[in-house]
């Protein structure tokens, strides 16, 4: 039994809410990769944010209220990942954010750990967030390896 004061019988993570420095942007970023709508938004100055979804199903709010870039080396975010079904679905991402200028951690699909079937690939965002796209499954059976065979690889960023 938890002894946590909340434990409720069923959790999961809700959308996640990013602050970026240009919202028609990072809108399009996001569209793109993930084929994400628009729910809704504000043009209001000062006040510029959308939210992202699917299948109505909020899945980010981008709020435009950020300067400089993303800070990996201060607390709060290490990295957000979004799961796929498949490989192939991950080798689809991997080519859009090509198409987009991404900047990679590591080159082509990696596994989670070495010998490991999950893994993915790992990116950052027009903001410099650090983002990955993963499967649970199919991984083992390419040929990727892992960076580092002591740690997993979404911690090496």
């Amino acid at each position: 039994m938890s002894t946590a004061a909340l434990a409720p019988r069923t959790l999961q993570t809700g959308h996640v809410g990013l602050n970026v420095t240009d919202l028609d942007r990072s809108v399009a970023f996001y569209r793109r990769l993930l084929g994400l709508d628009v729910a809704a938004e504000s043009g209001e100055e000062g006040r510029r944010y959308a939210l992202l979804g699917r299948d109505g199903t909020l899945v980010l709010t981008l709020w435009e209220q950020s300067t400089g870039s993303f800070a990996p080396g201060s607390p709060g975010l290490h990295h957000l990942s979004f799961r796929v079904d498949t490989v192939e679905e991950v080798r689809a991402a991997e080519a859009v954010l090509k198409e987009l200028g991404a900047a990679f951690a590591h080159e082509g699909v990696v596994p989670h750990g070495e010998g490991a079937d999950s893994g993915g690939v790992f990116f950052t965002d027009p903001d410099g967030i650090r983002l990955e796209i993963f499967t649970l499954t199919g991984v083992a059976e390419t040929d990727a390896t892992t960076p580092d065979a002591t740690a997993p690889t979404c911690g090496f960023f």
